[in-house]
């Protein structure tokens, strides 16, 4: 370590707990820097890198749209569902179509519906 280094060090260890904040405000001050940045930095990182890509869609059918009898026909071919229930369905919009799908048939889904006249949105 230099001489100046270890100057700095033992006036440090001198210094009251008081005095060693205020150097540290004033060091802060004529650096434009704060001592704690890297901290918060490094906690906003942490979120981040835990995120996982999402994996599983719902498409949710938001309006039946001017043709709704073939948004009715498009929703029965998707969901299986008899005529009843696939009218109650569009009726009752905004209502999820498919629930935990793969991304490229969750985009398939909301393209039949758009197709047939309605507006969906893959969540």
């Amino acid at each position: 370590m230099s001489d100046k280094k270890q100057q700095v060090i033992d006036i440090i260890k001198d210094m009251t707990v008081m005095e060693l904040s205020e150097l540290v405000e004033e060091l802060q001050d004529i650096f434009g820097v704060t001592a704690a940045a890297p901290v918060a930095a490094a906690g906003a990182a942490a979120p981040a890198e835990e995120a996982e890509e999402q994996t599983e869609f719902t498409v949710m059918l938001t309006a039946a749209g001017d043709k709704k009898i073939q948004t009715i026909k498009a929703v029965r071919e998707i969901t299986k569902l008899g005529l009843k229930e696939a009218k109650e369905l569009v009726d009752n919009s905004p209502k999820a179509v498919v629930e935990n799908v793969p991304k490229e048939e969750a985009e398939n889904v909301k393209k039949k519906i758009e197709d047939a006249g309605g507006t969906a949105e893959i969540k």
